[in-house]
């Protein structure tokens, strides 16, 4: 089979990869990306974070370059993020590779995030700063 109807079959589909720090999910999503022109999508709570880049094990900015990388550093690390607003930017992502017609690759080690990708959340009513604080 080409690499052009792996493609085109992963259409309307999308991959999730999950595991622990170091077991190559980067590398794996990487060769999935440049193999099907699918764009690697971010599920990891840490790498969200702009300033958090290497004590994450983000992806180097060479790898981010050789395929889309998407909600990676999207966030500055002063906001306190929450799933619900990583599951409302992974929605942008994935409407976006679907208009592209490529296959997103969601990949993180956060199991709330792909719970909440794939089950969905409760509604939770904005919580006021000042109870937030207290």
């Amino acid at each position: 089979m080409s690499e052009e109807q792996v493609s085109r079959r992963a259409i309307g589909e999308a991959v999730l990869i999950a595991g622990p720090t170091a077991s190559g999910k980067s590398a794996l999503a990487l060769e999935l990306a440049l193999a099907t022109g699918g764009i690697v999508i971010n599920a990891d709570s840490m790498q969200v974070y702009r300033d958090l880049r290497i004590i994450t094990a983000r992806p180097t900015q060479g790898e981010e370059a050789r395929a889309p990388h998407r909600l990676y550093g999207h966030v500055d690390a002063a906001v306190n993020f929450s799933a619900g607003a990583w599951v409302a930017d992974a929605a942008k992502a994935l409407g976006e590779a679907k208009a592209e017609a490529r296959l997103p690759i969601f990949i993180g080690g956060t199991g709330l995030y792909f719970k909440a990708l794939t089950a969905g959340l409760s509604v939770v009513p904005p919580i006021p700063p000042e109870v937030r604080e207290a």
